[in-house]
């Protein structure tokens, strides 16, 4: 029986709710986008140059970032922001579609870039806790998706081989990360991008977490 793993942020929790829970007006979208923009960068940039910050300092790094290029967003949201951001909110067909495969009886797992504490603290607000079997952070190896260790965390953790796991992810690059680990995947694609990265597909594209029930066969 396949094991499912989900990305956390823009696959369970909702990266852009931070800003919605506060009116800071017509220019709050283009500094979300910036901030999550920011956020990933600073992974890659420095995994790739063989240095490790965890995801929190990452975070508020971006915000930093993102409050200075969009300086119509009030900086002392600054705070407020990020405990939103540490209790971020789930999509609502989160907890249904992980509900669903407890039921079904696979094990679950979360294999993220966020810090222990992050991944906690969203689980937690959400109460998604009980349907899921393990929580897997890159802390403990200090890199970042979409490096092949990372998702080795998995396969160590579940004492499996890759073609056992199921990956379901809203990033287009961290399932191309999975599937060159050998994951089977799953594209969450829930703004309709375009698709990227030709010669590692997903096994199947779904526009939210509810397409998963005929995605678990």
């Amino acid at each position: 029986m396949p094991i499912f793993v989900f990305d956390a942020y823009g696959t369970l929790f909702d990266v852009h709710a931070a800003i919605r829970r506060f009116s800071t007006g017509p220019d709050a979208d283009r500094m979300s986008e910036i901030w999550r923009t920011k956020q990933l960068e600073y992974t890659w940039t420095l995994t790739l140059a063989g240095h490790y910050a965890n995801f929190w300092t990452l975070t508020e790094r971006a915000l930093d970032f993102a409050l200075t290029r969009v300086p119509s967003i009030d900086k002392t949201f600054k705070p407020k922001l990020l405990d939103a951001y540490f209790k971020l909110d789930a999509f609502p067909d989160a907890r249904a579609a992980l509900g669903q495969l407890k039921q079904q009886g696979h094990k679950t797992a979360i294999l993220s870039n966020g810090s222990p504490a992050m991944l906690k603290g969203a689980v937690d607000a959400a109460g998604i806790g009980g349907n899921l079997d393990a929580l897997l952070s890159v802390d403990t190896i200090r890199m970042y998706k979409p490096r092949p260790e990372v998702y080795a965390l998995v396969t160590s953790h579940f004492e499996c081989p890759p073609k056992d796991v199921t990956f379901v992810s809203s990033n287009r690059w961290d399932v191309m990360g999975a599937v060159s680990f050998g994951f089977r995947t799953l594209w969450i694609n829930r703004t309709k991008m375009p698709d990227e990265y030709a010669d590692q597909m997903p096994a199947k594209l779904i526009g939210d977490l509810s397409g998963m029930a005929e995605s678990t066969a």
